[in-house]
């Protein structure tokens, strides 16, 4: 019995996306003193607005939303429709005094799909997520000087091995950056809740839902596929350096078909 790859993997596509949005984004004050993160623009367009486009490129039929900060900011940006895409909103209450493991165990009840999780800091070629609408995925990249943050081992399957929590000085083929883009199988997100339901329950809200991936990954309870980042940009903005290096890749439309007229002549 042959297998029709075409509608296999398009019956496996991925349409709805998680955004967590609850935190202050103090890091990149002052331009965060009075709107979320995820408002601040990379050359005249927001990374809320930047990700909405990739989603809306990449099929994407519903987006869900987990605010907090300033949380009237980012239903006013965006309403509760944009283009074909359906957003809806969980709030944060506990925002000041929880992390991200907690504003994902919010969306327990609401996801009851495949997803793709995001944070709220990326900006990227919307060409990366072609292999990312699949379930059971991690984005990586090569592990570099200048990246900071948790990383993983991947073996020759492609398949994660383990987290690694911060950074060392010393870089191999192995260790890889993760870049906070996660996708799961309906399967994977049920055994991933009963996981966060220790940690919140039990009043463990102020750590990283890597804590929870780490650990199921070592119990081969959870699997992930890396898909590599590294052919086309990205970048993850915490801080104003951030900002200034992701305007860089990322210029604005005006810029980017003077290069085109250049290049032309």
């Amino acid at each position: 019995m042959s297998i029709n790859l075409e509608n296999y993997y398009d019956d496996n596509r991925i349409s709805t996306a998680l955004l967590l949005a609850a935190g202050t984004g103090s890091r990149l004050l002052p331009l965060t003193k009075k709107s979320p993160k995820c408002l601040t623009l990379v050359n005249e367009k927001s990374i809320l607005e930047r990700l909405v486009n990739n989603l809306t490129k990449q099929g994407f039929t519903r987006l869900v939303i987990v605010t907090g900060y300033e949380k009237e900011c980012i239903m006013d940006f965006l309403g509760n429709k944009s283009g074909n895409l359906t957003i809806e909103y969980i709030n944060s209450p506990l925002y000041r005094s929880t992390n991200n493991i907690y504003s994902l165990w919010l969306a327990r009840n609401i996801i009851n799909k495949p997803f793709v999780l995001f944070e709220s800091d990326l900006v990227l070629d919307t060409s990366l997520l072609d292999k990312m609408v699949f379930p059971d995925r991690i984005a990586t990249a090569k592990m570099q000087p200048w990246l900071n943050g948790t990383t993983v081992s991947i073996n020759k399957q492609k398949r994660v091995t383990q987290f690694h929590k911060g950074t060392t000085d010393i870089y191999s083929d192995i260790r890889y950056k993760t870049v906070n883009i996660y996708s799961f199988s309906l399967a994977s997100w049920r055994m991933i809740v009963k996981r966060l339901n220790q940690y919140v329950l039990g009043g463990n809200v102020s750590c990283y839902y890597e804590t929870v991936f780490s650990e199921m990954i070592d119990d081969k309870s959870l699997s992930f596929e890396s898909v590599s980042f590294d052919h086309k940009p990205w970048y993850e903005i915490d801080t104003i350096y951030d900002l200034a290096e992701a305007e860089k890749l990322f210029p604005k439309e005006l810029k980017k078909q003077a290069i085109l007229e250049v290049e032309n002549v």
